[in-house]
């Protein structure tokens, strides 16, 4: 199963570099959707995604609709739209694909064969109402937050959401090592 990670209209370098080292380390896929804030070659977007550009998957797509055939052309079968627009809570829905429309109602009910989205709207505006309702009401998602708050921070939200899809997809492909700590040591005060 692959997760793929869509920033619509993303506005701020440092979040979308922090995202692309995400999913460099996850195995996640990345689309970026025009128009964005800043330039691919931003020193911000270099400088927090550090070297991990090289090891991400990335594509940059003109709009929704060329966005949405890539994802099918993927095999995505789940598309989700994370906004707070009435949406359902998050840690609710069924990453597995059991009890999810697909986009191909003749796609195998097996989880292992089940490619997901995560489509995030930009840092000001959050998720176009036009790409909202082309994903369905059904598959508006939101993250649990306190009843005054706006938002999170948009590179937070997606590192939440897609180790959640991670680890209900069993952390596939991990190996159980990081790189760059050979331990961890943990405090016990007793």
């Amino acid at each position: 199963m692959t997760i793929h990670i869509v920033l619509v209209a993303p506005k701020m370098p440092s979040n979308t570099g922090n995202i692309i080292r995400l999913c460099a380390n996850s195995g996640a896929q990345l689309h970026l959707v025009r128009p964005l804030g800043f330039e691919l070659n931003d020193k911000k977007l270099r400088r927090a995604g550090l070297d991990y550009h090289e090891y991400a998957h990335l594509q940059v797509h003109d709009d929704w609709a060329m966005t949405k055939q890539a994802l099918q052309a993927a095999g995505c079968e789940i598309i989700t739209a994370l906004t707070t627009k009435l949406s359902k809570p998050f840690y609710d829905y069924d990453f597995s694909g059991q009890t999810t429309q697909h986009l191909d109602s003749s796609a195998s009910n097996s989880p292992s064969s089940h490619h997901v989205a995560l489509v995030f709207g930009s840092e000001t505006a959050g998720l176009p109402e036009d790409i909202r309702t082309d994903i369905g009401a059904d598959n508006w998602l939101r993250l649990p937050m306190l009843a005054d708050s706006r938002s999170l921070n948009l590179s937070n939200s997606v590192a939440i959401c897609l180790y959640e899809v991670w680890r209900q997809q069993g952390f596939d492909g991990d190996e159980g090592r990081s790189i760059g700590y050979d331990t961890l040591t943990v405090y016990n005060p007793k």
